[in-house]
């Protein structure tokens, strides 16, 4: 059994595995509370509601392998929903057609400024991202003066968030598995992720053996700046509305999820599945918080007692050299 283990630690499944046996436990407390906590028809509301959160931390996963972290998302998210709404009501008939590109486009925005401030800038991540974070905060309520011009989903965005179009499945859910097997392609079958690996493992050495360890860089916040948009436009249409701050109570459950997975949070090694598993861990343990009617801000707690856990599990070790 030992050497199973070690097995195991030394292919980086462990963590994925214990993030399994959790979650199989929370399954069987939750069903303590309640009774319908494993029926078919909570458990895909659980994946839905998960999704929202899966997709932010796509975006948190690959900005953490590069040894950064982003603190922006709360209001990239609130930006991609409030601005995908914003859209249909400025220009009518054809915003309804591209309110959700649009808003997408908007975090993309956002996070190609995260990528030059920490790429090119040589800013820390953690400084030049919550920096951005307030000055989305403050772009937005100065465009929209408190309210987005048009709050209300569109019908596309509704159909997306909420649909179940495919075998029951929740369409939110199809796009998490979409995302979800975009991103292992691309960190395990192209040398952008093998790139990314790499500028987390040590950069300096990267940037020697010839790989522009800046527009690495500039990508993952890019599209991190997406996912999180992405999220936003999935929020607006499942509360079929946009609304300020919608995006903070994602901020610590999105890097939650992430070094619950395995992901080392100073870079350079991590599996996407363990950031599945670490994401369904977390929205479970939501649940059964809100069940045990938890307060919000016992529940931040929870998370941050996680996070400072993880760090001190995965940060201790020495990562491994690219």
């Amino acid at each position: 059994m030992s050497a199973l283990a070690l097995r195991f630690r030394r292919s980086g499944h462990l963590p994925v595995l214990a993030g399994a046996l959790c979650t199989v436990a929370l399954l069987l407390v939750g069903s303590l509370y309640s009774k319908n906590f494993l029926s078919p028809d909570y458990l895909l509301l659980q994946l839905q509601i998960a999704s929202f959160l899966g997709v932010i931390a796509t975006g948190a996963m690959l900005v953490i392998l590069l040894g950064g972290i982003d603190l922006s998302v709360p209001w990239l998210v609130t930006a991609g929903g409030m601005m995908s709404a914003a859209a249909a009501g400025w220009w009518g008939g054809a915003g309804a057609a591209i309110a959700i590109p649009f808003g997408i486009l908007c975090g993309a925005a956002l996070g190609l400024v995260n990528g030059i401030g920490v790429a090119y800038l040589r800013v820390p991540s953690m400084i030049f991202t919550l920096g951005i974070n307030a000055v989305a905060q403050g772009l937005i309520v100065v465009q929209t003066g408190g309210f987005a011009p048009q709050d209300r989903a569109t019908p596309a965005m509704h159909l997306i968030a909420t649909g179940r179009s495919l075998l029951g499945i929740p369409n939110a859910l199809l796009v998490w598995i979409a995302v979800g097997a975009a991103t292992m392609f691309v960190l395990h079958r192209t040398t952008l992720g093998r790139a990314i690996y790499a500028v987390g493992n040590r950069e300096r050495a990267a940037y020697l053996s010839g790989i522009d360890t800046r527009r690495v860089t500039l990508l993952c916040f890019v599209i991190a700046g997406a996912c999180s948009a992405a999220a936003g436009v999935l929020l607006t249409g499942y509360s079929t509305k946009a609304y300020q701050a919608m995006g903070d109570a994602y901020q610590l459950p999105a890097i939650a999820a992430v070094v619950l997975g395995g992901t080392n949070i100073l870079g350079g090694q991590g599996s996407y599945l363990g950031t599945v598993v670490g994401v369904i861990l977390i929205t479970l343990l939501q649940s059964i918080l809100s069940v045990m009617q938890i307060p919000e801000m016992g529940r931040q707690v929870i998370y941050g007692v996680v996070i400072i856990t993880m760090l001190l599990v995965y940060g201790r070790g020495r990562r491994q050299s690219g």
